[in-house]
């Protein structure tokens, strides 16, 4: 081989590989907000001609409504994280609609509890705070720094609402002049923050050091402890409060995090094991809890005893009238279930008037946002962000396990509300959150293959 081309051929190779050139699709997701937005006001439609004849009055305001919010959070995501997954924001445009049409169905026969227009005053306010989020947020990595200013944050807001009566057995708002909140929805996203921060800065000494007890390396008291008595202390607040859900949620977050952390399968085996054993001690002594597990054990006992059916058997029998495609929307009964049915059963209006079929939709909706949230966590290379992500998207899948295996009957009732569907304003804004930082992270980590994004 000549000179020449002998110096081609080394050129050639020492030649760096092109840039990949990822694309953006942002196109992808407002085609995707589009058919949200319709499919949303095609169920409001379907709703008023099925109870009244007519195409509601307020469709078009609702129509517009909608699609103006997911406008708004597509612009934040566009100009501020042109790099996100294009699922996340329409799969939460979407359920967030279906969740006001079910609650404008049931409020058709509930003259006198009006709750679709307060929820998407609600919904405003999280589409608000998603936007400030995506545009204020630049770096996820930022909120590693604050990890101890958020526990002590989510701590005081555990603690202020047993300052306050209970409500249906539960100490879990805070009422003043007819406005209510509940802060345990916001402390869960402060505590993923937290773990995320704590297990990220320890996880070598949690993977591999103390001693090992049966298949389990236990790590270090000194390494563990701070984030147990976090833990144990939190949990411990809101048994006080009786809010079982929200403590079944942190216990599962915070053993999945850890898992996620060491790598350890055993910490599951010894989640699992706990959490047994907690759920059997405090179903014996708590007896706002044990008369849950009992209507879970025998849902028509009610039925039996000649005072007709609960809740819990009110929600199974709308599940069984839903079949496999439904009653149609606005057709069914679960209003029937009572006070709670647009709140903690408003999962059986949609089992009951979708079916089976508008059923496994949902929960598909569900896992695909957990799914694209645990991808995002897998791309990162920083261990908060992937733990934080992983964090995110669990909260969400505890969610959904939780309600909609109680309103099943799967497990007892834990009075909690689904993401994005259900009635509650705390609820509704702190899934919009969880969706912005979602959107955050998986922007960071589509970025960082993108031979564009150091130009």
């Amino acid at each position: 081989m000549t000179e020449a081309g002998t110096g081609i051929a080394a050129k050639a190779v020492d030649a760096p590989a092109p840039a990949v050139r990822l694309p953006r699709r942002r196109g992808v997701e407002l085609a995707l907000l589009v058919l949200a937005v319709l499919l949303s006001v095609y169920g409001y439609c379907a709703v008023g001609l099925a109870r009244n004849g007519t195409v509601p009055p307020g469709a078009a305001g609702y129509g517009a409504g909608l699609g103006v919010l997911a406008l708004l959070a597509h612009l934040a995501v566009r100009l501020r994280a042109p790099y996100a997954d294009p699922l996340l924001l329409p799969i939460a445009v979407l359920l967030n609609g279906l969740g006001l049409v079910l609650i404008y169905r049931l409020d058709l026969q509930t003259p006198g509890d009006r709750a679709a227009l307060t929820q998407l005053v609600w919904s405003t306010l999280g589409v608000t705070l998603f936007a400030l989020v995506v545009a204020a947020l630049r770096d996820h990595r930022v909120l590693q720094r604050y990890a101890y200013v958020c526990v002590a944050a989510a701590l005081a807001l555990l603690v202020l609402p047993i300052l306050f009566p209970a409500v249906n057995g539960a100490r879990i708002w805070i009422r003043i002049a007819g406005f209510s909140i509940q802060p345990g929805e916001f402390a869960k996203v402060l505590l993923a923050v937290f773990f995320a921060a704590y297990l990220a800065a320890n996880r070598g000494a949690l993977a591999y050091a103390g001693r090992r007890v049966w298949c389990v390396q236990l790590p270090t008291g000194r390494v563990l402890g701070p984030i147990v008595a976090i833990w144990l202390l939190s949990v411990g607040v809101l048994v006080l409060e009786r809010d079982l859900g929200t403590s079944l949620l942190f216990f599962g977050l915070f053993v999945v995090m850890l898992y996620v952390a060491t790598g350890r399968t055993g910490w599951i085996a010894v989640g699992l094991l706990l959490a047994a054993l907690g759920a059997v001690a405090v179903g014996w002594l708590e007896p706002h809890v044990h008369s849950r597990v009992e209507d879970w054990l025998h849902p028509f006992a009610s039925i039996e005893a000649g005072e007709g059916p609960n809740q819990l058997s009110q929600s199974l029998f709308a599940f069984a009238a839903g079949g496999m495609l439904g009653t149609g929307l606005g057709l069914g009964h679960s209003v029937l279930i009572g006070f709670a049915a647009k709140s903690d059963f408003i999962l059986a209006t949609a089992g009951e008037e979708l079916g089976l079929a508008g059923l496994s939709a949902v929960f598909l909706l569900y896992g695909l946002m957990v799914e694209r949230g645990f991808r995002a966590g897998l791309a990162l290379r920083d261990p908060f962000g992937r733990l934080l992500a992983v964090g995110l998207a669990s909260i969400v899948a505890l969610q959904v396990f939780v309600i909609a295996g109680g309103v099943t009957g799967l497990i007892p009732l834990t009075g909690m509300a689904m993401p994005f569907l259900a009635q509650g304003g705390s609820s509704v804004v702190t899934n919009w959150a969880i969706t912005a930082l979602l959107i955050r992270v998986s922007h960071s980590a589509r970025r960082q293959y993108d031979g564009r994004a150091a130009v």
